[in-house]
């Protein structure tokens, strides 16, 4: 008998200690060889580790949980506890979301994280009141150009399929004068080998990572922004938490935000070299090339602006104040 009551005794710890183990999930959009998806991995971990396994986090990289563009909804609807989105993939939920998807208007590191700083508040407003909180970003390398043939001139890509994947990036391929074709990040070899998409402006890394040398031959390197991922949490999921788990999460997020501006650097160093040791051809653009660009991108920021006067414009005078 006495027996019989320490293995109940027994069976009861063991189904309380699994009930106050919390697994979260987190759908992440892109593969796991990306900067992004590892420092998603090590955030977990970090997690994982410092709560004694309480709070299990895990990852779903590549959009094998959750499309991408179903993420943000997925973490809004509490679907998933939290998830990672490219920031302009919510573009057409206010225009603050575009704001790291203008052409020319923060092309290096330091810019982009003065206007990142910018717009910030206004970003975490947005997410507040779609039930989202802000634990990090991760910045992306310059984006540029990837085509099958050479480009000199805005000519040279006149009547071809650009690969898009925000409202932004719609809107640059309409002003470039190209078709925008809708392609998610682990579609991109097939659509350039099956004629989908001709040309995609995106990171060294994506090129690097989904081996674009088996399916184009040229990476201009026009530099033209520098967009970002963020990783949201349910808000509602993450009051639910404890203060001291509430803090350990941000700590854990900080410090994946502080790798990612880091590490960002030499990410986009080794991707482009990767590309260009494997037979693309690396090159700088035309001086003509970037004049018509700077233009689109005078152009994007005023109808950007247009959009929502208030908030673009203290983005605007923030970000150039500093």
């Amino acid at each position: 008998m006495l027996k019989k009551i320490a293995g109940i005794i027994a069976l009861t710890g063991a189904i309380s200690a699994t009930a106050q183990a919390d697994t979260w999930h987190m759908p992440t959009p892109y593969g796991d060889a990306n900067l992004t998806t590892k420092l998603a991995y090590e955030f977990a971990d970090e997690i994982r580790e410092k709560s004694g396994g309480k709070l299990d986090i895990n990852v779903h990289s590549g959009a094998s949980l959750i499309k991408h563009p179903e993420i943000p909804r997925a973490v809004r609807t509490g679907q998933v506890q939290l998830g990672e989105v490219f920031i302009g993939v919510m573009g057409n939920s206010h225009p603050v979301f575009k704001h790291d998807n203008i052409p020319f208007l923060a092309t290096n590191f330091d810019d982009s994280k003065k206007l990142w700083e910018a717009a910030k508040p206004e970003l975490e407003k947005l997410l507040n009141k779609e039930g989202m909180v802000l634990l990090y970003t991760v910045p992306w390398p310059t984006q540029s150009l990837y085509t099958k043939f050479p480009v000199n001139t805005l000519d040279d890509l006149k009547g071809t399929k650009m690969r898009a994947y925000s409202p932004s990036t719609s809107r640059l391929a309409e002003l470039m004068h190209t078709s925008p074709t809708t392609v998610q990040a682990p579609e991109v070899p097939q659509a350039f080998s099956t004629g989908i998409i001709d040309a995609m402006i995106t990171s060294p890394s994506t090129g690097a990572n989904g081996q674009a040398w088996d399916y184009l031959t040229h990476y201009t390197d026009i530099k033209a922004w520098i967009p970002k991922n963020i990783v949201v949490a349910n808000k509602r999921a993450f009051r639910r938490l404890d203060k001291a788990t509430q803090q350990m999460i941000l700590t854990a997020a900080a410090n994946a935000e502080s790798k990612g501006w880091e590490g960002v650097r030499a990410t986009t160093r080794q991707d482009t070299e990767t590309l260009a040791a494997n037979g693309i051809v690396v090159s700088e653009p035309s001086a003509e090339l970037i004049a018509e660009l700077e233009k689109i991108g005078q152009i994007m920021i005023k109808e950007w602006e247009a959009e929502a006067p208030a908030e673009i414009g203290k983005i605007l005078k923030q970000y150039q104040q500093q």
